[in-house]
């Protein structure tokens, strides 16, 4: 028969260096379980801090990736754009027909015989551009008597424009030639503007704007359809110059502007209605205290009467 109590006797007969390593393998096993457990917890947590770190890394990079592809894209389409204005400027401006390079030869000849003849401007305002004998006004009636005597059908054209939502109201002149030789195209428009390029020059345009602007003529003659390209051209160019430069955008730079000052309605004139104001004769220069050197002429009693202008 069994004993029931031989599990008890062999424990308490067992030496005391037995039940002490039994209880040491014990230990053993429950610190082996500790460190198993907090290698395991702490290895996953370097696996999270590690994968935090190369998904930041990664977004940080891609981040900067994206930004220079984004900074390179926008480079490119600028190219892009100012390539594309600049072709389509030379092809409108080489573009011409036969009408409008006889009115430009015409043009030009009065031009130059104006500059050889000596005659002077009385009114002795400057005029912006080449042309350097005149004002604007007696310029543009002189040019315009020329090209009648020649048999133009050419006239002075005021052009006048209200405010509206986004353009100030303003008024220009210029000249005008209406041709009705081509019974097939009808009554051809063709405008003449002494002062084209400064019309569309800018104190802080980029490099790629003035690079425009120094294509076009001084002196435009071309038909209205040519000039309606032109400025479609150049104000796109003046707008995208602006908003690279991160600045406002005048409106008197806008296309409705420019197009009110030679597509609009206005009012036509001869200049017989308008006479012309240049003479033969050398005109003396006006004197004003400005420019009287008054030591000179402290001398004596008597003093040069001074017109004061």
């Amino acid at each position: 028969m069994v004993d029931p109590l031989a599990g008890q006797k062999d424990e308490e007969d067992c030496p005391k260096n037995w039940q002490l390593a039994g209880a040491s393998v014990k230990n053993v096993e429950y610190h082996r379980e500790l460190v198993s457990f907090a290698d395991t917890v702490f290895g996953f947590l370097e696996d999270i801090e590690t994968s935090s770190s190369e998904n930041s890394s990664s977004s940080s990079n891609d981040y900067q990736d994206d930004f220079g592809e984004d900074e390179n894209r926008n480079f490119q389409d600028n190219k892009v754009f100012w390539e594309q204005q600049d072709q389509l400027l030379k092809e409108t401006l080489f573009r011409t027909t036969s009408i409008e390079t006889k009115i430009r030869h015409a043009t030009n000849e009065a031009l130059k015989e104006l500059n050889l003849s000596g005659k002077q401007c009385i009114c002795q305002r400057p005029v912006a551009g080449n042309v350097d004998n005149g004002c604007r006004d007696c310029l543009q009636r002189e040019i315009c008597n020329q090209l009648l005597n020649l048999g133009y059908n050419c006239a002075i054209c005021k052009s006048k424009w209200k405010t509206s939502k986004n353009i100030p109201s303003g008024e220009h002149t210029y000249l005008e030639v209406m041709d009705t030789t081509s019974s097939k195209k009808g009554e051809i428009r063709i405008v003449i503007e002494f002062n084209f390029r400064a019309e569309f020059e800018m104190a802080r345009a980029n490099e790629e704007y003035n690079q425009l602007i120094s294509r076009l003529p001084e002196v435009f003659v071309g038909k209205a359809e040519r000039m309606k390209n032109l400025i479609k051209i150049l104000c796109s160019a003046a707008k995208k110059c602006m908003k690279e430069k991160k600045m406002h955008l005048g409106p008197w730079r806008k296309q409705k502007y420019m197009q009110a000052k030679w597509l609009g309605t206005c009012e036509r004139s001869t200049p017989a209605s308008l006479p012309g104001r240049y003479t033969d004769r050398q005109l003396r220069p006006r004197t004003s205290m400005l420019t009287f050197d008054l030591l000179e002429n402290l001398s004596g009693l008597h003093r040069t009467v001074v017109e004061v202008a």
